[in-house]
């Protein structure tokens, strides 16, 4: 959904959401476990501070990339496309859902303070809904797709072990549909749509689906978040 199009949208309903109290009701993900389990396997942390980096797609990135900017252990996270060609890594093109990219967010972090299992658990549990396909909330269409883009061996491991993990214990009432796949690449996006929860915190869209995942990551790991 482009921009424009969130706004007229979701500026027409947003007092009649708040009214009835379904501000955030979409960001939530359905969960049958009162704490969410952290991953099994997992990377060890770091003896020494470092860079390595995280590809995920869960919906409109404004709101992934705003969750792991207020999470501790982020060096940076910048939104962009992945899954497709450079050719095609433009917001026009890639908005019509035929050029395989998803809206990604690239996360840069310090593995001597969060590990690559610890930003899943806040992928699956906070950013996004992994029991959609192939949509997010108001958002529909394959570059809306959940993803795990992994860089190494190891991130594939942690992440197909972790959604096993979370399928098992039966944390989702349906199943999860996140892919794992191998990143062949990232694009960052067009400048306006960097940080776009911190320069548009009063946008209905952002009000709506994205502000509540900030205060769910605050409320559900403290220890783990962050002010900018």
């Amino acid at each position: 959904m482009r921009p424009w199009i969130r706004v007229a949208a979701f500026g027409a309903i947003a007092s009649t959401m708040v009214v009835f109290g379904a501000v955030g009701s979409r960001a939530k993900p359905p969960r049958g476990n009162a704490t969410f389990p952290k991953p099994a396997i997992d990377q060890p942390v770091a003896a020494k501070k470092g860079k390595e980096v995280a590809v995920l797609s869960g919906g409109c990135f404004w709101g992934v990339q705003a969750v792991f900017q207020h999470t501790k252990g982020v060096i940076s996270a910048t939104s962009g496309y992945a899954g497709g060609t450079a050719e095609t890594a433009r917001y026009e093109t890639v908005s019509s859902g035929r050029t395989d990219h998803a809206e990604s967010v690239k996360i840069v972090y310090d593995p001597s303070e969060i590990t690559y299992g610890q930003l899943l658990m806040i992928f699956f549990s906070v950013a996004h809904n992994p029991t959609e396909l192939n949509k997010q909330g108001p958002d529909w269409g394959t570059q809306y797709r959940s993803s795990i883009f992994y860089g190494s061996p190891e991130q594939e491991k942690i992440a197909e072990a972790y959604i096993k993990q979370l399928g098992d214990a039966k944390v989702y009432p349906s199943r999860i549909m996140t892919q794992v796949v191998p990143l062949n690449g990232f694009y960052p996006a067009e400048g306006y749509h960097q940080d776009y929860l911190k320069h548009h915190p009063d946008s209905p869209y952002i009000v709506i689906n994205d502000l509540p995942k900030l205060l769910r990551l605050k409320k559900e790991y403290p220890e783990l978040y962050r002010e900018y």
